[in-house]
């Protein structure tokens, strides 16, 4: 098959483009190298485009004619989303609608489409199942509640069937170091931590120390990179054999603390992090896992890599090599 990776060049999208090559089938990656780098299209053709530019898009699509779309295209940050919640819209969702709207012009009518937990907002209870009410408390989770609800019109009255993977907290890096994350402002918890353990941060910035949880840190739900990658592979395959639409967390179903992350850095590393303490960020949620039950039964996802351990030496390993310590 042939797949046009919309934002391949991204942290995630880079992945799932190794995955896709590693299979057998052709990644496209269309990318406006924004926030994608150069160097991570190492698995098929880059086309340099942005999901705002009509004319593009449909050279892509006629000149590929792919299988499927995957879209990864999204400004993610949630801080500038809220300074500037226009250009937000503008790219999520507007830029959203001109691929489906390529799509249908073109005959594609398989797409799976990155969501996120942020479309639950605070989550009435744990682990978070997909029946919770979505009520995102920010303009990207909004955004992003906007594109699966416009999903869900369209494959209600149209062919397109859609996956949407709300995924919790992605992490990791490719076990031989060729890709991982690399955001510019960089504002994840562990690039930050390995960064502070590394000399190249004076402090890794720790934002509440008083929730209710055992420790007084926030609870996340890390997945590993390449787990995500392969539960987009599996959404894929169970449209492609005629499944029905569906939307689906990604994530472990294990919450781990914050500070918890931070002791496992220190021991996967040998090197101490110097931390500043914060009061609480507004909007932060003490909790946030994942009930993983339909991804597990719909698609077979099991993670593999996604122990902190594992996920922490596969990034710290990248991130030796990308700032060559």
């Amino acid at each position: 098959m042939n797949i046009l990776v919309l934002g391949g060049a991204g942290y995630i999208g880079s992945h799932v483009c190794k995955a896709i090559a590693a299979r057998g089938d052709t990644p496209i990656v269309f990318d406006n190298l924004s926030a994608g780098h150069r160097a991570f299209v190492q698995w098929g053709e880059l086309l340099e485009g942005d999901i705002r530019d009509t004319d593009a898009l449909d050279d892509a699509f006629s000149q590929y004619q792919p299988d499927a779309v995957m879209h990864f295209a999204a400004s993610i940050e949630v801080g500038i989303g809220e300074r500037e919640p226009l250009s937000f819209w503008q790219n999520n969702v507007a830029g959203t609608l001109n691929v489906l709207d390529a799509m249908a012009r073109h005959g594609c009518e398989r797409f799976v489409f990155s969501s996120t937990c942020a479309v639950y907002g605070q989550p009435d209870k744990l682990p978070i199942t997909e029946a919770e009410t979505r009520k995102p408390g920010n303009v990207y989770g909004r955004t992003k509640l906007a594109v699966e609800r416009i999903l869900e019109d369209l494959s209600a009255a149209t062919p397109l069937r859609f996956a949407a993977l709300r995924y919790f907290n992605a992490a990791g890096a490719s076990p031989e170091a060729e890709i991982g994350e690399k955001h510019d402002p960089e504002t994840h918890l562990i690039p930050n931590a390995l960064k502070a353990a590394a000399g190249l941060l004076d402090r890794l910035h720790l934002f509440g120390n008083d929730y209710e949880t055992h420790d007084g840190s926030c609870v996340r739900d890390f997945i590993h990179v390449e787990d995500l990658a392969a539960g987009h592979l599996a959404a894929l395959d169970h449209l492609m054999k005629g499944g029905e639409s569906f939307a689906c967390n990604l994530g472990t179903g294990q919450g781990i603390t914050v500070k918890e992350v931070i002791a496992a850095i220190e021991g996967v590393t040998g090197l101490k992090i110097p931390l500043n303490i914060h009061p609480r960020r507004a909007g932060d949620t003490a909790q946030l896992y994942a009930d993983t039950s339909r991804a597990r039964s719909l698609l077979g996802f099991e993670p593999k890599r996604s122990d902190i351990e594992t996920i922490i030496t596969d990034a710290w390993r990248f991130h030796k090599k990308d700032w060559a310590l």
